[in-house]
């Protein structure tokens, strides 16, 4: 049997009933150590209790399905074990998390990290899946998965900043954390409180920044203007992608750049130079609407240059199964859940209509994987103001994102997409140009069934 090499997203149908999951690095000179464990999880995506995590210090679930076997090191590479006897789990479990953590190091500083899937009564081995990692210090390296009476096996290589306990939190594990003290309270008077501050100006932004928006500005309008859209106005929503694997494109100050290149978009077609902005993982949120004038402390905020999305909240020395540290844990989740995103994106705009046609950018690396739920979410907004333009950023598995312009049964095509290697390397011209040439023939369109005003 020939052996599966996996990429980022992929799946595969497995028709072992007993399987192993290794978690295989070369042996680290500075004694770095991994850990495999897995997340027993329901429907919901959560654990029933504390006991659906088998790790080292809990190596064998109380149904006896799920068991931790532990390390081996040949001098060479060191592998740690989990394994799963698919064909007895409890039937309410739908999902099996293959998890790894670090402790006093990164996955960036492991050579070889990868991921082997073998059937454990024969030993051939079903699936290989070789991560890349960076400042990673837990992983979701695949997911076993109930599909009808069978079981699937999916890649996920997508990690946190916030070791085991972060991860195991998200999925509903219990982790005692201390209490941080509160700061003294510090009276007031009312007459020395700032006044209320209005929004500021392009004119208030840094004199570089400025510039470059101006500069932007204008190409914006002369790509509309390429395109028949001379003099248009739109409201402007961002959504950006903050699962896991987008660390590094936040850290780097990728995600940054994206969002000031896009300020001048909104800039150029927002009557009040204001943007709307989501970000998503397992879940989404609506982030603070973003002001041209107050750009650069937006930026601040929420993805400031050298570390994560900020979409997330410190703990402090957390205690988790006899391991104490300092962690930072995503309150979103790490995974790809695009159609939650999109659904409250629409359930905005009807609540907050507008007079004009709404333009979404949508910036995503792509482990797509949601297809089903994500085309039925975009085929019913067909009939709704708003035009969908999709970005990826890198060359992972788009799914139906990449697809949905050969789609028919739409009354209007709503959606484009385009994707680049490396977004920091495309000229403003080039983006704009990309970005914007579908808008205008949208609105064409949706001029002419109606969904727009003519």
């Amino acid at each position: 049997m020939t052996t599966t090499s996996m990429v980022q997203g992929a799946n595969i149908q497995i028709a072992a009933t007993v399987v192993r999951a290794e978690l295989v690095w070369k042996q680290a000179g500075d004694g770095l150590d991994a850990d495999a464990s897995a997340l027993l999880l329901t429907q919901e995506r959560r654990v029933r209790d504390d006991n659906d995590l088998v790790f080292y210090n809990q190596p064998r679930h109380a149904s006896g399905t799920v068991r931790h076997l532990g390390k081996h090191d040949d001098g060479d590479s060191v592998t740690d074990t989990v394994e799963v006897e698919l064909g007895a789990l409890e039937p309410d479990i739908e999902q099996i998390s293959l998890c790894a953590s670090l402790d006093g190091g990164t996955f960036g500083e492991l050579s070889g990290l990868r991921l082997r899937l073998l059937d454990a009564q024969s030993g051939v081995e079903l699936a290989l899946f070789e991560m890349a990692a960076t400042s990673e210090t837990a992983f979701i390296a695949g997911e076993l998965y109930r599909r009808g009476t069978g079981w699937k096996f999916r890649a996920v290589g997508q990690g946190y900043a916030s070791g085991l306990a972060g991860l195991a939190t998200d999925f509903g594990i219990s982790v005692a954390e201390e209490p941080e003290p509160e700061p003294a309270a510090v009276s007031e008077p009312a007459a020395t409180r700032p006044p209320q501050m209005q929004p500021q100006s392009e004119d208030s932004l840094p004199v570089d920044m400025r510039k470059r928006l101006d500069l932007r500005k204008e190409k914006v309008a002369v790509c509309l203007t390429k395109h028949g859209a001379q003099g248009v106005s739109a409201r402007v929503v961002l959504v950006l992608d903050a699962s896991g694997s987008m660390s590094s494109l936040y850290r780097d100050g990728v995600v940054a750049d994206v969002v000031e290149r896009m300020a001048a978009v909104a800039a150029q077609l927002e009557d009040d130079g204001t943007m709307q902005a989501w970000a998503f993982a397992t879940e989404s949120t609506q982030l603070p609407d973003l002001r041209i004038g107050e750009l650069p402390t937006w930026l601040q905020t929420h993805v400031p240059a050298g570390r994560g999305p900020r979409f997330e909240r410190l703990v402090k020395h957390r205690g988790f199964f006899g391991r104490r540290g300092r962690e930072e844990m995503q309150d979103i989740g790490w995974g790809n859940e695009e159609q939650k995103v999109i659904a409250q994106v629409r359930a905005y705009v009807k609540e907050n209509p507008a007079a004009v046609p709404t333009l979404v950018l949508f910036f995503s690396d792509g482990g797509v994987y949601n297809d089903v739920q994500i085309e039925r979410e975009l085929r019913s907004a067909a009939d709704e103001p708003l035009f969908w333009q999709f970005v990826g950023l890198g060359q992972a598995d788009y799914g139906v994102l990449e697809r949905f312009d050969t789609l028919t049964g739409r009354r209007v095509d709503n959606t484009g997409f385009f994707a680049v290697d490396d977004i920091a390397k495309v000229s403003d011209e080039e983006l704009y140009d990309r970005l914007l040439s579908q808008f205008p023939s949208w609105l064409t369109a949706a001029r002419a069934a109606a969904i727009l005003p003519a």
